[in-house]
């Protein structure tokens, strides 16, 4: 006796068949997609507003505790790295699909509506008033935030070196001085020794005064500030 044998793909469809026609089936599924699609345009809409929220109503339970933030920890990396912490309304790149799903996935998870939304980024990624790495962030309360997304490329581990210099009022004349030394060692001063007493003094001020001259007239007179200073600002030119 010969068993016939099952295709499980054919009394699948059997079975849907007898649930609801194929037409009733897409237009359920059409339903689906289009309640999507405009959930997500609200989400990138509330992206682009400016917001005073400062809180969003999250369930603790539901949080995962590797990202959330406090404005203390942000800062310090802003101010290493010379980002800054701003809306995202001012954020001028895309801000890409798979962030606008986490937050969509966020919101029915927490049952809630996100707003608030903040960015940490190089300054040319903002519309500044007068990228690289950026991350998503919304607030808790509490100076606290929870990072929502990062996209993006790796960060150049040495750029926190490069912004040293310009980390602070300190970083900026330990720089010069250090520069400065360094030129004064390189610069001859056997033959001006024995005519000029503390020739070596008087080349390491000259060079220092020098240095802190034009790189202070070039940072200042573009409009530039200390990373300590900008962090949080959305200014251009301060």
């Amino acid at each position: 006796m010969l068993i016939n044998k099952v295709n499980l793909e054919k009394e699948l469809i059997s079975e849907r068949k007898k649930f609801k026609s194929e037409m009733a089936i897409l237009e359920d599924v059409k339903a689906i997609f289009a309640e999507n699609e405009i959930e997500r345009e609200l989400i990138k809409q509330t992206l682009q507003e400016k917001s005073s929220t400062k809180t969003n109503q999250l369930k603790f339970d539901l949080l995962e505790t590797d990202k959330i933030f406090h404005l203390e920890q942000i800062k310090k990396i802003c101010i290493d790295y010379r980002f800054r912490f701003l809306d995202s309304s001012i954020f001028k790149n895309e801000i890409p699909e798979e962030a606008i799903s986490k937050i969509r996935n966020l919101e029915k998870k927490h049952d809630t509506k996100l707003e608030g939304f903040k960015i940490v980024a190089p300054s040319k990624a903002f519309l500044l008033e007068n990228y690289d790495d950026p991350l998503l962030f919304i607030p808790m309360g509490n100076d606290y935030f929870y990072l929502i997304h990062q996209w993006g490329n790796d960060m150049n581990s040495l750029r926190k070196w490069i912004v040293k210099p310009v980390k602070n009022i300190s970083n900026f004349v330990i720089t010069c001085v250090v520069v400065s030394l360094f030129l004064t060692v390189l610069t001859p001063s056997t033959e001006l020794s024995k005519t000029v007493p503390m020739a070596s003094l008087i080349i390491f001020l000259f060079i220092f005064k020098s240095i802190v001259a034009v790189t202070a007239y070039y940072f200042f007179m573009m409009g530039k500030n200390f990373n300590s200073e900008i962090w949080q600002r959305k200014y251009y030119n301060n």
